[in-house]
């Protein structure tokens, strides 16, 4: 058999093996995706030893960078949720767009909550509010969940510091910079299509009520009086703000418009790194949303302790998907990869697209889509002439592909069916096609900007 063709073959039967030890034999995807490198690497011939250390130094590569941020992040999240700032982020926006723009409101709440805050964690704290408000304006539930939900979706996938986004930056090399820069440009149309558009559609379409045991308590003031709207955004914010200044700075000195030595952009620079950026803003959260608001230090450490454990099962899957990258890498399967699509002229953009969307479909899980997606891709692309804008393009093209048609087998699906108290069907046609929206949508504008950086 051709060499080409048998890395190959054993590459598509690699990914069918991490689908049935997932879906199937439900082993943990953190296994699965390790069984599943070793299979690559013992059936391309791999002298065992170099397995293993292709199996460290991938592991070892990714979390060097993936934990530092992802566990701030985590931190940072959890501050915001315990001091009530998701809460009075919502309440603001709500009061300055008005009654008749409240979907808006949601959907702009959500996606900037959705920054530090994990998806389900986000939608948890802010459920409450979304029952209030259709329960006081009469209409279906979709009219004002859709929208939060839509915000959320968006940001949880685009957006770093979320895990997923800073997973798949690190496996293909994108600087943060632009991936932040082009989540929150294609994002937003994703949001607003899939939010407010989408949501003022199918509420009319499907009523839901509020409920039966959900009980209203009149809160709105006490619960907006917990943390300053200001200083929450600026928390927010300011993280993405450093990361950017350091991408300008490098862009303009690759331009040739500074001197590498000058000392302000070498502090841009420092600045903006994501471990110092994310460091500043947690150190600020912890002051503004932690001692001010009354809690003590051995508090926050509980806090940090908590915030830490759901970001660890992201990390090692993660740490699992730099795995597969380096086996694919070193086994010589990427190439086989990379040769068949450079030979039927498919563009880096959509086939990572298409083989997150693949994998996100059968198994479920948004996380193992954009890990393993980004892990087939980055030996593809790794010896291509792409520019960091491109790859992080391609970022934005697989965190798009791992949207879409969430159903049964993605614990999402059944967090808001729970929550809205619907039936699969209506689950499938508020939720699912939300999340098929911004997965399109997404998809669309990451071309249309990708021909206009070419």
């Amino acid at each position: 058999m051709d060499p080409t063709i048998y890395l190959l073959t054993i590459t598509i039967l690699s990914i069918l093996l991490l689908l049935v030890l997932v879906m199937k034999l439900k082993v943990h995807a953190f296994i699965s995706l390790l069984l599943a490198s070793c299979f690559v690497g013992l059936a391309a011939g791999m002298p065992f030893m170099e397995l293993i250390g292709s199996l460290q130094k991938g592991m070892g590569d990714i979390l060097g960078f993936i934990t530092i941020v992802v566990g701030l992040g985590a931190i940072l999240g959890k501050l915001l949720e315990v001091s009530g700032g998701a809460q009075t982020m919502a309440h603001y926006l709500i009061r300055g767009f008005g009654e008749k723009r409240t979907s808006w409101a949601l959907m702009l709440t959500g996606f900037i909550v959705s920054i530090p805050v994990f998806l389900d964690v986000g939608f948890i704290i802010l459920i409450p509010l979304v029952y209030a408000l259709a329960h006081k304006a009469g209409k279906s539930l979709l009219h004002f969940a859709v929208p939060l939900l839509a915000g959320m979706a968006v940001t949880h996938a685009f957006i770093p510091p979320t895990p997923g986004p800073v997973a798949v930056a690190e496996i293909i090399n994108a600087p943060l910079g632009w991936m932040i820069l082009f989540g929150v440009l294609v994002g937003l149309p994703c949001a607003i299509l899939a939010g407010p558009v989408f949501g003022g559609y199918i509420s009319k379409k499907i009523f839901v009520p509020v409920p039966q045991h959900i009980e209203f308590k009149d809160e709105k003031e006490s619960v907006a009086s917990k943390a300053d709207f200001f200083m929450i955004a600026f928390i927010i914010i300011l993280p993405l703000f450093l990361i950017l200044i350091a991408t300008s700075s490098d862009m303009l000195l690759d331009m040739g418009y500074f001197d590498p030595e000058n000392t302000l952009v070498q502090l841009a620079q420092f600045l903006g790194h994501p471990f110092i950026a994310l460091t500043i803003a947690t150190l600020i959260a912890s002051y503004f949303l932690g001692f001010r608001k009354g809690f003590k230090a051995k508090q926050l450490l509980e806090f940090s302790d908590k915030a830490l454990a759901p970001a660890g099962l992201i990390i090692v899957i993660t740490g699992a998907g730099g795995m597969f990258k380096e086996i694919l890498v070193q086994s010589g399967a990427g190439e086989a990869l990379a040769e068949v699509f450079i030979a039927y002229n498919v563009a880096p953009i959509v086939m990572a697209y298409l083989i997150a969307v693949i994998i996100r479909v059968i198994q479920g899980s948004a996380t193992v889509a954009m890990v393993t997606a980004a892990g087939m891709v980055a030996p593809i692309i790794m010896d291509m002439d792409i520019s960091d804008p491109q790859k992080a393009l391609i970022g934005i093209a697989i965190a798009a592909g791992s949207c879409i048609l969430s159903h049964v087998n993605d614990s999402g699906f059944w967090l808001v069916k729970k929550y809205l108290d619907i039936s699969e069907k209506e689950t499938l046609q508020s939720w699912t096609v939300l999340e098929t929206i911004i997965s399109l949508t997404g998809f669309v504008l990451v071309l249309i900007v990708s021909l206009m950086i070419a």
